[in-house]
């Protein structure tokens, strides 16, 4: 390709993005700030990394703070460089005109504690002892993660936010930041979560650990000088991805089809093109992820439950600030997070006296419609976000 052609290809490739973007790192290593986590243990020093987009107003609130879901980071948006293929995980949500538009908004991302890129969590080098954490790094909870990024706000000196959002687990950390920080938000966005992590969600989480677990090179997490667990992780996000689809989408892109072949193999190779999409699925993940990180996180959403003893979730947003506004979205065929869930928050805030919308999109995409269906969540989070600038 000429170099006519790639500033052409760059030109499409960056129109309506936020274009080059730049992974921060914020290190917490004065005294005063360290973190006390659910578990009774102290994270210090630490660091988070985080990304921004757009531009900061001179009153600083038209912050909006950006929750990733298990397996994203903080590259929410735009290119680390020319030549990268991939722009961020919500690239088709952040920047110039789109749904989280940063003509208006600044919008930060930051990867949570315990994640492996670029913030402090069991791969991180634990300074007491020069090497890895691995096992010894403490285990933590979405409270934990909230109150960190929480920390990352003041430091950068922002002490009100426009809104708050994310999917799946990102969702988690937005009611969990509703609760924790009330005052300090004028609205929140959820798409696909829930309030408590169910009996079969944590029963498909347990698996992906054993996976992982049972992989002869994790070594009781002592593997960053060796060979790691690949294979375990690789069945882990396996199994997780089949929870992220709908049977309908399955049916669609593969039903029964051979790959590469016209009749069976009669052996335990790959037969289906099911099975060869699972397996890449698999194997690109390890390539950015580490199993520590997934069994860390992964336990961290098994202990997410915002009911009380009683199993009501009323309680739990008796204290939020009454001039908020709230989205909640959920998707037609996400059998991981149903409706049913998005209804539970819905209800409860309603309770409340709080003013909340609530959108079932109608998709075929499962759990990760919240990631690809750009279109309705565009139309949806506009037209909000411009409610809650009108109120």
């Amino acid at each position: 390709m000429n170099a006519k052609a790639e500033i052409n290809d760059n030109n499409i490739k960056f129109k309506d993005s936020v274009g080059i973007v730049e992974k921060k790192l914020l290190h917490f290593n004065n005294a005063e700030k360290k973190l006390l986590l659910d578990c009774g243990q102290i994270l210090f020093p630490f660091i988070l990394a985080y990304e921004t987009y757009g531009q900061l107003n001179a009153k600083k609130d038209n912050v909006i703070l950006i929750f990733h879901a298990l397996s994203g980071d903080s590259h929410a948006a735009g290119y680390y460089s020319e030549e990268d293929k991939k722009p961020g995980w919500w690239d088709m949500m952040i920047g110039p005109g789109k749904a989280f538009d940063t003509n208006k908004y600044y919008v930060i991302c930051s990867n949570v504690i315990g994640g492996c890129m670029g913030s402090t969590g069991p791969s991180s080098v634990n300074p007491q002892t020069g090497k890895p954490y691995c096992l010894t790094f403490p285990q933590i909870t979405i409270n934990d993660m909230v109150k960190a990024q929480k920390m990352l706000l003041d430091e950068l000196g922002i002490k009100k936010l426009f809104s708050v959002s994310g999917g799946s687990m990102g969702g988690m950390l937005g009611l969990q930041f509703m609760i924790n920080y009330p005052d300090m938000l004028d609205s929140a966005i959820l798409f696909a979560t829930t309030a408590r992590l169910s009996a079969e969600n944590i029963a498909f989480n347990a698996v992906g650990r054993m996976a992982i677990t049972s992989d002869p090179n994790w070594n009781n997490g002592e593997y960053y000088d060796k060979q790691p667990p690949d294979a375990g992780l690789a069945v882990a996000r396996m199994l997780a991805h089949i929870t992220y689809l709908s049977r309908e989408i399955l049916k669609e892109k593969f039903d029964r089809k051979l790959q590469d072949k016209e009749k069976y193999s009669y052996d335990f190779n790959i037969d289906f093109q099911v099975e060869s999409y699972l397996k890449y699925q698999g194997y690109s993940f390890v390539r950015r992820f580490d199993a520590n990180s997934y069994l860390y996180i992964t336990k961290a959403m098994d202990y997410f439950d915002l009911t009380d003893k009683d199993g009501k979730l009323t309680p739990a947003f008796r204290n939020l600030n009454k001039n908020m506004k709230v989205a909640v979205v959920s998707f037609t065929s996400d059998w991981l997070f149903p409706t049913a869930m998005s209804k539970m928050i819905v209800n409860a805030l309603k309770s409340q006296n709080i003013d909340v919308t609530f959108c079932e999109v109608n998709s075929n995409r499962g759990h990760d419609a919240f990631l690809l269906e750009k279109e309705k969540l565009t139309t949806i989070v506009k037209g909000f976000l411009e409610n809650v600038e009108r109120k």
